[in-house]
């Protein structure tokens, strides 16, 4: 079997591609593994084992449809994992959220579609749902996304929807809580502020931290979507969950512990525009229909992550450069 993954040199994505190539997601391991990213600021090829002889890196931007027609010919499957995410940068600079997550899929969709890709694999975000009160989202609920990112993403998917209802496209759609784990992005709420805290500097927490988000270990998140990939149906959504949801003021006062610090290292800061106050997702039909169960608890994910970035602190101009990142952040 042959896979294209883009965006595999990001957090999430990379993750997926290391798992693949380590034979640690069920199934057989893939022939060849084609990773597309542009590496923008998140990407990194230090993330991915480039010595491995299946591994093909191109760097490549998804907006570039006669590049994607050279590159795509001969794979059986596409995950697609590549996407600006960061809601914060969204309220300043929507448009590169919609050409990277609107154009940018839709490009790979009709390039996927042109070259025979069999199975289309589309990762999104519990943020297209808006925000919940109470309960947890299913699948069918409708999309009514707050921010220029949940926007740029919900209209992703419904783009993704239209190549296997219009075209026949196997298109497959997973939407996620909040993912967090070692090599994320310092702009991130986990990564930014247990870097700060670590570093003896001051961490910034929106409101009075009543935001209450879900969270989901990349780990477990990537064996939902390759559950998805091995065993899904086309046309359908797979939302992923976690299992545990917190307050961004609970979540800070864990990190605080895990770092050694107190509540006098958090600073209050005004609310973002349009903040959702809650995110839930009902992952009943991936556990049921293929098996999907997360492994991960958040403290012993918590420790890893602090455990990491300890042992790999970011140089001081660097971590005060991405210095801002709020208590709160997208998959």
């Amino acid at each position: 079997m042959r896979l294209l993954i883009t965006g595999g040199a990001g957090f999430i994505g990379s993750h997926y591609v290391r798992s693949l190539l380590a034979g640690e997601l069920p199934g057989p391991r893939p022939d060849r593994v084609t990773v597309v990213d542009l590496l923008t600021y998140a990407g990194n090829t230090d993330n991915l084992p480039l010595a491995d002889s299946r591994l093909d890196f191109r760097k490549l931007d998804i907006c570039e449809h006669d590049a994607l027609l050279k590159v795509l010919p001969g794979h059986d499957a596409v995950v697609h994992f590549a996407a600006e995410t960061h809601v914060d940068r969204s309220l300043t600079n929507a448009a590169a959220f919609v050409r990277t997550n609107v154009l940018g899929t839709q490009s790979l969709l009709e390039a996927s579609l042109a070259c025979g890709v069999a199975t289309f694999v589309h990762v999104s975000t519990d943020e297209v749902y808006g925000s919940i009160t109470e309960g947890t989202w299913t699948e069918n609920e409708p999309l009514l996304p707050n921010s220029p990112y949940a926007a740029s993403k919900a209209g992703s998917d419904l783009v993704a929807r239209s190549y296997w209802r219009t075209h026949g496209l196997d298109v497959r759609v997973t939407r996620c809580a909040n993912n967090y784990g070692p090599r994320q992005h310092p702009e991130k709420l986990i990564p930014h502020f247990v870097t700060e805290l670590l570093a003896g500097r001051s961490v910034p927490l929106y409101g009075g931290g009543a935001h209450v988000r879900e969270w989901l270990h990349v780990d477990d998140h990537c064996r939902g979507v390759h559950a998805v990939l091995t065993g899904g149906r086309a046309g359908q959504v797979y939302n992923i969950g976690g299992g545990t949801h917190l307050t961004n003021r609970e979540m800070t006062a864990r990190l605080l512990e895990l770092c050694g610090a107190d509540w006098s290292r958090v600073r209050r800061v005004p609310d973002r525009k349009g903040h959702d106050l809650r995110y839930a997702v009902d992952d009943s039909k991936i556990r049921r229909e293929l098996g999907y169960r997360p492994r991960w608890s958040l403290d012993e994910g918590l420790r890893e992550v602090v455990d990491w970035y300890r042992a790999r602190p970011l140089p001081q101009p660097a971590a005060a450069r991405r210095a801002r990142g709020t208590a709160d952040g997208p998959p």
